[in-house]
């Protein structure tokens, strides 16, 4: 169980980040935060890495294996119109998913396995940057954190208020979707709203380009491989009575597999050129890779499942869970490391539909799951690296 003290300790720590929110690679406050108090707990603790990022490592015992826990730092370029007493000082940004909660958790984890030392190894505890954009795991990566901090397995979490508070649920393979981002740029030939057949309208294009698309999930995609296509912008140098020479399309894709992504992005290549051909209009097709699926290791998800019916029991554990189609720059990890995410139950209201979403502006963590991310978490180690 988890003394008084350090829930106290993790809600202080955790209104303190809200209050002071810090977004991608920016998180030089927050990071100097982190590392102060894990290096008063005794960790050693080293800064700088991918940017902002901050490893510390504990051992205990004279076991090798190495186990990686993970919170993300960053807030979001949003402003907040919650009124908690801990409001963001900072204009324009507020932490609106959660991730004052995740750091404070692993603080409190780092802060639970620092005193106890119940476990035999080593644990580093990796607080990382940037994860809203997509590019915080892959910097610290590139930074040469598994050469610099080697791990065998990671472990992370997200709160989720769709769900009940203080359950866990986790399932092997994919939990959470790749972003993959497009752009279409559909070159025509404007003129007057009342001739045209003198041009090449490229908003009629557009629309049959959008629609065209929707096939792709529901012709080409095996129906049992999850896959999410939503334009998202739509841009024109039109006016009221013109009509436009180039359209602009912007939008992302969601899947599970790199087969998926790849027939996806071969597919709408294919339906906007050719579509774009057959009304004699140019096309320029861009996509991207955004966030790696997030898929969850089967013997470390089995370990996560474990570890999670010793802290929130059997009816508040859940190991084959449905996936989440948004994406999670833990995915990253998880095609370098064996590994498992979790999600985190934080939702007070019976109906989770009615609690206040992810990336809301009026969103504020639970702290009532605090503890329980934080016992979750070093449970886990004490599981994995039993003393």
């Amino acid at each position: 169980m988890v003394s008084e003290g350090i829930k106290n300790q993790m809600k202080e720590w955790r209104h303190y980040l809200h209050m002071h929110p810090e977004s991608a690679f920016e998180e030089t406050g927050t990071a100097d935060y982190v590392a102060k108090l894990l290096a008063g707990m005794g960790l050693e603790v080293h800064t700088d890495i991918g940017g902002t990022g901050v490893v510390a490592t504990l051992s205990a015992g004279n076991g090798t294996e190495v186990i990686g826990l993970r919170a993300d730092m960053d807030a979001i370029n949003m402003t907040e119109t919650g009124e908690p007493d801990y409001c963001s000082l900072n204009p324009g940004k507020m932490h609106a998913c959660g991730h004052d909660g995740h750091t404070a958790t692993l603080l409190g984890a780092a802060k639970i396995l620092s005193e106890q030392k119940n476990f035999n190894g080593t644990v580093r505890f990796i607080f990382q940057p940037a994860e809203e954009p997509g590019k915080g795991a892959r910097a610290m990566l590139e930074d040469g954190l598994l050469d610099r901090f080697p791990v065998d397995e990671i472990y992370g979490l997200h709160n989720m208020p769709s769900l009940p508070t203080g359950t866990i649920h986790t399932k092997v393979g994919g939990i959470m979707a790749s972003e993959d981002n497009f752009t279409i740029r559909i070159k025509g030939k404007g003129g007057h709203a009342s001739s045209p057949h003198l041009g090449i309208d490229p908003l009629v294009t557009a629309a049959q380009i959008i629609l065209a698309l929707q096939t792709v999930v529901s012709r080409s995609a095996n129906p049992l491989d999850p896959a999410v296509i939503s334009c998202t912008e739509i841009h024109t140098d039109g006016v009221h009575n013109a009509i436009p020479s180039n359209v602009e399309i912007l939008g992302d894709t969601r899947s599970f597999s790199p087969a998926m992504q790849a027939l996806i992005e071969k597919r709408m290549r294919g339906i906007c050129e050719g579509i774009c051909q057959m009304n004699g209009a140019g096309c320029e097709f861009t996509y991207t890779h955004e966030f790696a699926p997030t898929v969850n290791w089967e013997q470390c998800a089995a370990v996560a499942a474990r570890a999670a019916v010793n802290v929130a029991g059997e009816k508040g554990t859940n190991a084959s869970c449905e996936p989440w189609m948004a994406s999670e720059d833990f995915g990253t990890f998880l095609e370098r490391i064996p590994g498992c995410f979790v999600f985190l139950g934080s939702g007070d209201c019976e109906n989770g539909a009615d609690n206040i979403a992810l990336h809301n502006s009026r969103f504020d963590y639970n702290d009532k799951v605090l503890e329980t991310g934080a016992e979750f978490f070093a449970e886990l180690v004490r599981v994995r690296l039993p003393g």
